[in-house]
């Protein structure tokens, strides 16, 4: 496997483990929870699209931790950051024990990982979102609207007109942080299977759309089922319009050591080898994916 560097600020070597204790915890739409937890250090130095993983304290069934995808940073009235928060659907072993979770009880993360989203500095950024995928965008808007900053240097290099979130569920019920978008002034643009709430259809047709209507510059930032990314890179590239997709790439170790989550990237040569979602990734050029 030939090797592709890794962005210092992304290397595994530079997450941290804390002890964090559960501050919060929902539901928030059907089979969907919504669980904050007190981790200032994560929460400082995590970006928009990166990830951390979590067990929880005393259990060994599951052994391993999962991963989860930043929210919603909260800050304290002293502006810094103090929790974090993630979205979750309860179908397996860890995410129905996270669900019966009590407040207060402690869970250990480690992060952040990954490499997440560089700060957009476009006209028109354009979140394009189905099932669970819509969860690592609420900080890119934030961030893009100028409601939040993250990392060092990041605010002087991101500047966006106008943000639109094209989100796609089975039906209405379903549709998880719909108000905490709109709250931040993202301009919607909701699908469900069944017609309950929004138009039916693929969240791709409100991509096209968009693309059709304006030639200003814009990026694109994907995540979700496979297929309605890869649709979504196949419609940037005949618009020419850049795609990012963070991949959903199930991982066991998230630090890559285990190559379990590796994914089939396109080389310069015009090959392609395999990369580690968790540590090149999630967030790759949808250009490079062999999907």
């Amino acid at each position: 496997m030939s090797a592709q560097a890794v962005h210092a600020k992304y290397n595994p070597d530079r997450a941290v483990c804390e002890k964090a204790r559960v501050l919060a915890t929902s539901e928030v739409a059907r089979d969907t929870m919504r669980m904050e937890v007190a981790a200032p250090e994560i929460a400082k130095r995590i970006l928009p699209g990166q990830f951390f993983m979590i067990r929880v304290t005393g259990l060994v069934d599951p052994l391993i931790g999962r991963p989860f995808a930043l929210y919603e940073r909260i800050d304290g009235p002293d502006g810094q950051p103090q929790s974090l928060s993630f979205l979750y659907l309860v179908k397996g072993k860890m995410s129905r024990q996270l669900a019966r979770l009590p407040v207060g009880a402690e869970v250990e993360l480690w992060g952040p990982l990954g490499n997440g989203f560089d700060p957009p500095d476009v006209e028109r950024l354009i979140l394009v979102a189905g099932g669970i995928g819509q969860t690592p965008f609420l900080s890119v808007a934030r961030e893009a609207l100028g409601k939040q900053s993250f990392g060092d240097d990041r605010a002087a290099k991101t500047r966006v007109g106008q943000t639109f979130l094209c989100y796609g569920a089975r039906s209405a019920d379903y549709l998880a942080g719909v108000e905490d978008f709109d709250a931040t002034g993202v301009d919607l643009r909701i699908r469900t299977n069944d017609g309950s709430r929004g138009a039916s259809g693929f969240v791709t047709e409100d991509l096209e759309a968009l693309l059709k209507e304006s030639s200003a510059p814009t990026l694109v930032y994907c995540c979700g089922p496979e297929a309605m990314m890869h649709r979504t890179s196949e419609i940037c590239r005949s618009y020419g319009v850049p795609c990012r997709a963070s991949l959903e790439t199930p991982m066991a170790c998230g630090i890559g050591i285990c190559f379990t989550c590796v994914a089939r990237v396109k080389q310069d040569d015009g090959s392609w080898d395999w990369k580690r979602t968790c540590v090149e990734g999630p967030v790759f050029d949808a250009a490079t994916l062999v999907w």
